[in-house]
């Protein structure tokens, strides 16, 4: 097990995906400080699965991911970093809180990788990048259905499973994975399912439209 200064969130972490953050608060001011003394510094991501990221006091999920830092800068409102997703991780205890989070973990063993895979995480790659486009066309979105992606194929599976529009729970069921094609087939499977909802949701607002214009033109 290792000790690792932890940083709860309202988003969850993929492997492989970028993370900015903007950094207030003290607890987390006095993390960044720390870190900027280290030789390779990564603190670890939960999402908060109860309470707010300000303050304290949140109940978290124990499943997360190290985030790696690659820049650390500032300005005159506030300190920043840029990370990346690492490895994943189970926390085993919550230690002190003071100065900032912390706690034990265990890391989970990477996904490994087998040619075979490839048909079916090209075949996700395609569905997830249909239903970024599709759905970008009824508002903003995080990522761009043109995003390039890694070109390792265990990066790409997980970048494929971190640009997916869904909820955090559908991606904290993704970030289980014990396989990678155990990660692909679920994506897949999420994908094909939010596509179906949104055209469903749509196709049920048309109706509605349609029956409220007949309405009206009944009491012309």
């Amino acid at each position: 097990m290792v000790m690792m200064p932890m940083f709860p969130l309202g988003t969850v972490l993929f492997p492989h995906m970028p993370l900015t953050l903007r950094i207030f608060e003290e607890r987390y001011l006095k993390l960044l400080g720390d870190m900027m003394e280290a030789e390779d510094p990564e603190f670890g991501v939960v999402l908060i699965e109860r309470g707010q990221e300000v303050g304290g006091g949140e109940k978290r999920f124990s499943l997360g991911t190290t985030a790696r830092v690659s820049q650390i800068g500032s300005s005159e409102d506030f300190l920043g970093l840029v990370a990346a997703g690492g490895q994943r991780f189970r926390v085993t205890e919550w230690m002190a809180e003071f100065p900032y989070p912390q706690a034990n973990v265990e890391f989970l063993p990477d996904l490994e990788w087998d040619d075979q895979h490839e048909p079916l995480r090209a075949e996700v790659e395609v569905q997830v990048r249909r239903l970024l486009s599709f759905a970008s066309e009824f508002g903003n979105l995080p990522w761009d259905a043109t995003i390039a992606l890694s070109d390792d194929p265990v990066a790409s599976a997980w970048q494929i499973a971190g640009i997916l529009p869904v909820g955090q729970l559908d991606q904290i069921d993704l970030l289980k994975a014990e396989s990678v094609h155990e990660l692909l087939t679920a994506t897949l499977n999420l994908a094909v399912e939010a596509d179906q909802i949104l055209r469903n949701s749509l196709l049920n607002q048309a109706e509605d439209d349609a029956h409220e214009i007949t309405s009206d033109d009944e009491f012309e």
